[in-house]
């Protein structure tokens, strides 16, 4: 089992182009389930996520040609339609094969999924919105059932909760509905970069969709979709990683290949702070020289800031000079990384959704243990201000979402190192 040590002091520097986003490329690759001939993908980011993915699409009959520098997937009308335990259980996002197959094969066999482990995270809004379209699901045993063996059906539909939209609902229903007859009109569409980009591979793809960027999405299903070439755009989180980073260790990052737009929630979090933040038109640049400064966080569905960089934010806050409040509005649970940031010195109070974070000057390196993917990156960010040395382990939580962070963050000039732990 990897680990990550990370030696505090260093500033971050440089420049470096983000890889493809994650939290995109995997209801893409789900996407090639509807899909009448192959899906090309390029800038695919080398993710233990992407890997999983792959290995379920293989199970399912998808013919998989991950190349160096593309990802070639080809799905047949017909073939199996069951999902294990074994992998969706280590990942959420894998339930995005369920709408796909359901409306291209017309069953489905999906295990209920995993994932990161910060609180009770239900795929009801999944249920609500494929029923409503006829897919007559059910859960038994563990799996998510459903035997229609027809075509799906157009229908209005509203995908809310009380944390509001949802990202992969939105993907799954919005994807099964391409092939649906009929209209479909979703109301409360999550509005995320990565629900837009999906939209516009289904429309490549020959679907007819209105309304990407907004929380009204209205699909005229068609008969057929055709394969395509696609480029997946660049990863704002961790570009946001990146960034804040740089604000934290007094440092100057410029990150390509992404769009600026895409991080205004955060941007504008880090200028507050005092970091200085500059945009161009597929880059953006931080830098900051003075101690940052005590700001007031709360995440909401995008263009909100997003809650898969809260983690990161308020380790930047436990430096901050003054008291900062992190409200948590998407996961309430989403606080695993409090008690390790505790461990190194930071001075947190969690109140039910809330954290108060009183900055300190200085935190102390320790063994700290990460508990998910983005409470991962958030204590490296930790070690990389922590006096003396900083080891995080369980490193793999990590890997699902970052694609070699330890050599990208290195490139940067930080002193970090992976090793592997010697089996016990």
């Amino acid at each position: 089992m990897d680990r990550l040590i990370v030696q505090g002091g260093a500033r971050l520097s440089g420049r470096l182009r983000a890889r493809g986003s994650k939290n995109a490329v995997l209801p893409i690759m789900a996407a090639c389930l509807v899909a009448d001939g192959p899906l090309v993908l390029r800038n695919v980011p080398r993710l233990r996520d992407v890997t999983t993915l792959c290995r379920i699409l293989e199970e399912l009959g998808v013919s998989v040609d991950h190349g160096e520098d593309r990802l070639v997937l080809h799905a047949a009308a017909d073939g199996p339609v069951e999902a294990g335990y074994d992998l969706v259980s280590t990942m959420r996002a894998s339930v995005c094969v369920l709408g796909p197959l359901i409306a291209r094969r017309g069953r489905a066999r999906v295990s209920l999924p995993g994932g990161c482990v910060f609180g009770v995270r239900p795929v009801d809004l999944h249920v609500k919105g494929l029923n409503a379209l006829g897919a007559e699901l059910r859960i038994e045993g563990g799996y998510l059932e459903s035997e229609v063996g027809k075509r799906l059906h157009g229908a209005p539909l509203f995908l809310g909760s009380a944390h509001g939209s949802s990202v992969l609902a939105t993907a799954q229903v919005l994807t099964a509905a391409c092939l649906a007859e009929g209209r479909t009109v979703i109301e409360n569409a999550a509005m995320e970069p990565e629900i837009v980009e999906l939209t516009r591979l289904l429309v490549a793809m020959g679907a007819r969709i209105e309304g990407a960027g907004n929380h009204r999405l209205t699909i005229d299903g068609v008969e057929r979709l055709n394969g395509t070439e696609w480029t997946v755009g660049g990863d704002r989180i961790e570009a946001g990683t990146f960034l804040v980073g740089a604000a934290m260790t007094g440092g100057d990052v410029t990150v390509e290949g992404v769009v600026p737009e895409d991080l205004s929630a955060l941007l504008e979090t880090l200028k507050v702070m005092g970091a200085g933040v500059e945009r161009d038109q597929d880059s953006v640049r931080v830098h900051a020289s003075d101690r940052l400064r005590a700001a007031d966080v709360t995440t909401l569905p995008h263009p909100g800031f997003p809650t898969d960089l809260q983690a990161q934010i308020m380790t930047a806050m436990t430096r901050a000079a003054g008291i900062s409040v992190v409200t948590e509005r998407i996961f309430p649970d989403r606080f695993m990384h409090v008690a390790e940031l505790l461990r190194l010195g930071a001075s947190i109070r969690k109140e039910g959704s809330q954290a108060l974070v009183v900055g300190t000057e200085q935190l102390s390196g320790a063994t700290v243990m990460a508990s998910d993917l983005r409470a991962s990156a958030a204590l490296v960010l930790a070690g990389l201000v922590a006096e003396g040395s900083t080891e995080i382990r369980r490193v793999y939580h990590i890997d699902r979402g970052y694609e070699r962070i330890d050599a990208r963050l290195a490139s940067l000039g930080a002193q970090i190192r992976r090793e592997t732990q010697p089996s016990s």
